[in-house]
C-alpha cells in the first residue's frame, strides 16, 4: 500500500486534533494547516512552539490561513486525503459577523477547491465538516396526517408570544407537531448565516470532487462535546459553554424554556466517522448525519454537567429567543451505518464523565457568556 498522508485543515482544534490522533494511529502521515484563531485558542495552553499542548507531535504543522496566497496550495505536496474542518462557527456569531462568517467557512472553501481545481496535486479522497444547522428544523410527524413534515421555521409573531413549539393548522384546528429523528432527505432551511455557510461549503465540495473525480463525503455534524472543547469561547459547544459558567460559580444561561431536544455525540465518535470514510474506498459524493441518534433536552444537559462537576446550581432559564436558533433537531444516522458500517460507540453518561475529567486537569476557562449576551443583544439578535 502505497504512503497515506492526510492534511487535515484546522487539525489544532477540537475535532481536528483528535483526528489527528485517529489517523496516525492508523498509520496515516499527517500534516495540521491552522490559523489558530485567538477565539478558538487564546486562552488554550500552548506549548512552546505555540500550538495547544494537546496536538499530536508527530504531526506536521503549517500555521496559515486558507485565504492567504499559495498558503493552501503550498501544504498539499504528497497529501492524498484531505480533510476540511477550518471554519469559523457559531450560530449566534454568525448573525452579528456576517462578513467575517461567509469569508471564513465559504471563500475558504473557494480557495480550497479553486486549487484542487486548476493545480497539480495527488488528492484521493475528500471529507468535509458540514452541520446539523443545515436543516434549519429538524423533521416532524403530524398525528393527523401520519405523516413526516419539515416545518418552515417558527414567526417572529409566534416567538414574540414565547410559543416555543411547532405546530400545524390546516384552517379547522391547530396540532402540535412530535419531533422525529431527521434523516439527510430533509429539505434544507438554514436559519442562520453559519448554517448557509455550511450548506455551501458541503455542496460546493460535492460539486466539484465530483467534477474532478475525487470521492468526496460530507459528514453532518450535531452537537459534538468532548475532551480539548475550547472552554472560553462563548459561541460554540453547548456543553463546554456551560461547564465554563458553572465552574465560574454561573448558572447555565438557557434560551427559550430549555426544552429544546439536541443529539449529543462524542468527538471519539466524530473523529473516528471521519477516519471511516475517508479509509473507505466507496466512490460517493454525499452527506451523512453524523450524530449519537439520540436526543436530549438542553436542560437536561445543564442538570447532567452542574451533577458531574458537584455544583448545585440550576440553568437560567431566559424566556428569550435567539435569532438563528432552532427548536429541535436530532439524528436518524441510519444512512452512514448502512453505507459505512459507522456506528457511535460512546455513551452519554460516559462521554460527559470524560469530558469532566479533562476540564479538571485544563486551565480554568473564563466565563465570556455575559458578554456574547451584551453583543448579540445589541445586535438585535435576542428576542
Amino acid at each position: 500500500m502505497s504512503r497515506r498522508h492526510a492534511l487535515v485543515t484546522g487539525g489544532a482544534g477540537f475535532i481536528g486534533s483528535h483526528l489527528v490522533d485517529k489517523l496516525l494511529d492508523r498509520g496515516f502521515e499527517v500534516t495540521v494547516l491552522d490559523c489558530l484563531l485567538p477565539q478558538v485558542h487564546g486562552d488554550a495552553e500552548m506549548a512552546a512552539d505555540g500550538w495547544p499542548i494537546y496536538l499530536n507531535p508527530e504531526a506536521r504543522r503549517i500555521k496559515g490561513n486558507i485565504l492567504d496566497d499559495g498558503v493552501f496550495e503550498s501544504s498539499l505536496t504528497g497529501v492524498t486525503h484531505l480533510v476540511h474542518l477550518a471554519a469559523s462557527v457559531g450560530v449566534g456569531q454568525s448573525m452579528t459577523n456576517i462578513v467575517d462568517y461567509t469569508r471564513n467557512n465559504t471563500m475558504a472553501t473557494a480557495v480550497v477547491l479553486d486549487v484542487l481545481s486548476r493545480c497539480q496535486h495527488s488528492v484521493e479522497r475528500m471529507a468535509v465538516a458540514s452541520s446539523m444547522s443545515v436543516y434549519g428544523e429538524g423533521e416532524y410527524r403530524s398525528a393527523s396526517t401520519q405523516g413526516s413534515l419539515a416545518p418552515p421555521p417558527r414567526t417572529q409573531e409566534q416567538l414574540q408570544h414565547r410559543a416555543w413549539e411547532l405546530t400545524r393548522s390546516d384552517g379547522k384546528m391547530t396540532e402540535a407537531l412530535e419531533p422525529v429523528a431527521t434523516k439527510e432527505g430533509k429539505p434544507l432551511h438554514p436559519a442562520s448565516i453559519y448554517a448557509i455557510n455550511k450548506r455551501d461549503q458541503e455542496e460546493m465540495c460535492l460539486t466539484v470532487g465530483r467534477a474532478l473525480g475525487i470521492p468526496t463525503v460530507a459528514l453532518r455534524l450535531f452537537n459534538a462535546y468532548g475532551s480539548r472543547q475550547a472552554l472560553s469561547n462563548p459561541y460554540t459547544g453547548v456543553a463546554a459553554i456551560f461547564i465554563s459558567r458553572l465552574l465560574n460559580g454561573e448558572p447555565p444561561l438557557v434560551f427559550e424554556d430549555g426544552e429544546q431536544k439536541r443529539d449529543f455525540v462524542h468527538v471519539g465518535d466524530v473523529a473516528e466517522a471521519f477516519a471511516t470514510v475517508l479509509e473507505s474506498d466507496k466512490r460517493v459524493w454525499e452527506a451523512f448525519n453524523v450524530g449519537s441518534g439520540q436526543s436530549v433536552t438542553v436542560n437536561s444537559i445543564a442538570r447532567t454537567l452542574a451533577r458531574l462537576l458537584r455544583k448545585n446550581i440550576a440553568p437560567q432559564v431566559l424566556d428569550k429567543y435567539r435569532v438563528g436558533d432552532i427548536r429541535h433537531c436530532f439524528a436518524d444516522i441510519s444512512r452512514i451505518e448502512k453505507e459505512f458500517e459507522f456506528k457511535p460507540r460512546q455513551e452519554f453518561d460516559d462521554g460527559m464523565e470524560e469530558l469532566i475529567r479533562w476540564v479538571v486537569t485544563a486551565r480554568k476557562p473564563v466565563d465570556r457568556s455575559a458578554s456574547s449576551l451584551a453583543e448579540l443583544t445589541r445586535g438585535r439578535m435576542v428576542v
